[in-house]
């Protein structure tokens, strides 16, 4: 796109995307595939698909500080690199500099962000489950939150649409609590792995082990430019086959294909402008991230995609007469409610045995055991915490020393040496946080950053349900571990603060009432109809289960009804 005439209220689009990431790339595929003009704006910097992916085939040997980043480098990252994420030299260059992008911190806040065209698409786990009717209900069962407006048979058809589309490998199992897709071939588990399901299906009725269900093609349907996993295992690189799903790899391709799509990076938006002679939206703010020039952008439909705190502080920006707390911020309820998974928290041991027995491949996925807990009958219910947590996790043999260059102490040392170490398995928990009005995020004025916009401040923290929770988690993974018979089994709770699931959400929650909640049951604002936000600005509750296809199936969902109603618009 020109950048000429910068400060000029430029060409009207039928659409604009504010974000790239899971939702804004699938906003952008589905407006663009129906018809749509569509302005996609990222504030942060282009990323083409292979081409900038710059240590996607490095090996160990070939990074200057043998995958440790400095202390100079860290210097730039001290809020992010306190959880470990941004240490590593392969993948640090997609994180933000946090003295560049700072926030403020009431009680500790983990924010991890990726500033760029595919934003956390590139990086996420990929880790790809359904939320069940045992989710959408449950805040108006214990009657915390609000309720949910939809329901699981809402959003199943919009389920099996993404899974189809990105590819999610997986087994089906028949649980009510997590139902099953449209999978690819599941990935193998190793023979541990193997043991640990046949001892829990031995010794518990209410439980089991699986595969994890993971964003990665592992069949023979062909798909536009990607190809099947290579089981690399540097998914976090970017995958130069397109094996796992990425935005960049998948649906803004599949936007660009249709010449519906214009993308302009470098684009912080930080106001949606209402006229309140239509109650509608007309357009966005933008400051250009490079030359600091002030930009307007006009259309129909507008699609917040900027993640759950992004988004937030987008509509709380967007003061005007009508809306003086922040578009469609009637409730009070905008930037409140707070949501991540806690984890950290779980079991691991050593198994003697299978020495015999490795495994081929990186493989970029782990094992999954299914929530057991609180499932709606007397058989499952804890009365010391409600709601429930699953388990991620995996089994390997570590030890084997190929990247040790001390090899010349001996033939008998060298042999020693090169053998695979004891097959050891970990289980850790990952639980589901209450919504609570308390949990929120604020905008400081006084602090500014270098665009002049203000700095978010974080007052959020796990509460007693979460807590509770976690010794749950602990004792059950050591106790599934000593019925299976590992060895040296050590506990662990990692105690960490909210942000470090990377799953921020709730911050515009969907509801029924406008006076409870910000988004109705299409991801509309309640009062400003042509505004839709999908992100995870839009969940009511967390469940248990990574939440980034619920995400994109209510995006390509709500996509569907804006493109409806723009349709009925063009035709009146």
């Amino acid at each position: 796109m020109s950048k000429n005439n910068l400060n000029a209220t430029l060409e009207k689009y039928d659409a604009i995307v504010i974000g790239t990431g899971v939702s804004g790339g699938w906003a952008a595929k589905e407006l663009c595939e129906n018809g749509l003009k569509t302005l996609v704006l990222e504030r942060g910097r282009m990323v083409k698909h292979i081409e900038d992916y710059p240590t996607m085939h490095k090996d160990p040997w070939d990074f200057e500080f043998k995958g440790h980043t400095t202390v100079e480098a860290k210097k730039t990252q001290l809020k992010q690199s306190r959880t470990g994420y941004t240490t590593n030299e392969a993948s640090r260059h997609w994180f933000v500099n946090d003295l560049k992008h700072p926030y403020n911190e009431t009680k500790r806040f983990d924010w991890m962000r990726g500033y760029h065209v595919g934003g956390r698409s590139i990086m996420w786990g990929r880790q790809s489950y359904r939320l069940s009717d045992l989710d959408f209900e449950a805040n108006k069962k214990d009657g915390h939150g609000v309720d949910w407006p939809i329901r699981y048979k809402d959003i199943a058809p919009w389920y099996d649409y993404i899974e189809s589309y990105i590819g999610v490998s997986g087994e089906k199992l028949g649980l009510a609590q997590l139902p099953d897709g449209v999978f690819e071939p599941p990935m193998e588990l190793n023979c541990v792995e193997h043991h640990l399901k046949e001892q829990i299906s031995e010794y518990y009725s209410d439980r089991l082990l699986t595969i994890g269900r993971v964003a990665h093609i592992t069949g023979d349907k062909s798909r536009e430019g990607r190809s099947n996993c290579q089981f690399r295992n540097r998914c976090i690189r970017g995958c130069p086959f397109g094996g796992y799903f990425s935005s960049n790899s998948s649906t803004l391709p599949a936007a660009e294909r249709t010449g519906n799509m214009t993308l302009r990076p470098h684009s912080i938006v930080h106001e949606i402008i209402y006229d309140d002679s239509t109650k509608k939206a007309t357009g966005v703010k933008v400051i250009d991230a490079e030359t600091k020039e002030n930009l307007v952008f006009n259309a129909n439909i507008i699609f917040c995609c900027a993640s759950a705190i992004a988004s937030a502080s987008i509509l709380m920006q967007s003061k005007s007469e009508r809306f003086p707390n922040g578009l469609g911020n009637d409730s009070g309820e905008l930037g409140h409610n707070i949501m991540d998974h806690h984890l950290g928290a779980g079991a691991s041991g050593r198994f003697d045995g299978f020495e015999d027995k490795y495994y081929k491949g990186r493989r970029p996925n782990g094992i999954y055991i299914p929530r057991f807990r609180n499932l709606g009958d007397k058989k499952t219910e804890k009365k010391e915490f409600i709601r429930g947590y699953g388990y991620q996790g995996g089994a390997g043999r570590y030890g084997i020393s190929e990247h040790v260059a001390e090899l010349a102490y001996g033939a008998e040392y060298k042999e020693k040496i090169l053998e695979p170490g004891q097959w050891r398995m970990g289980l850790g928990g990952f639980g589901e946080c209450l919504p609570n009005h308390d949990n929120k995020m604020t905008l400081d004025y006084e602090k500014l950053d270098e665009w002049g916009l203000p700095t978010v401040t974080f007052d959020a923290e796990w509460k007693e349900n979460e807590l509770k929770m976690r010794e749950d988690m602990i004792q059950q993974a050591k106790e599934m571990l000593e019925k299976a018979g590992f060895k040296d089994i050590q506990t662990f709770d990692n105690r960490s603060a909210p942000g470090i699931g990377i799953h921020e959400m709730g911050t515009a929650r969907m509801g029924r009432d406008p006076k409870t909640s910000v988004l109705n049951n299409n991801n509309q604002v309640h009062t400003v109809p042509n505004v839709y936000v999908t992100d995870g600005a839009c969940m009511t509750s967390s469940g248990c289960q990574n939440p980034s296809l619920t995400y994109m199936a209510l995006t390509a969902r709500a996509a569907n009804h804006a493109v409806k109603q723009f349709k009925k618009m063009k035709d009146a």
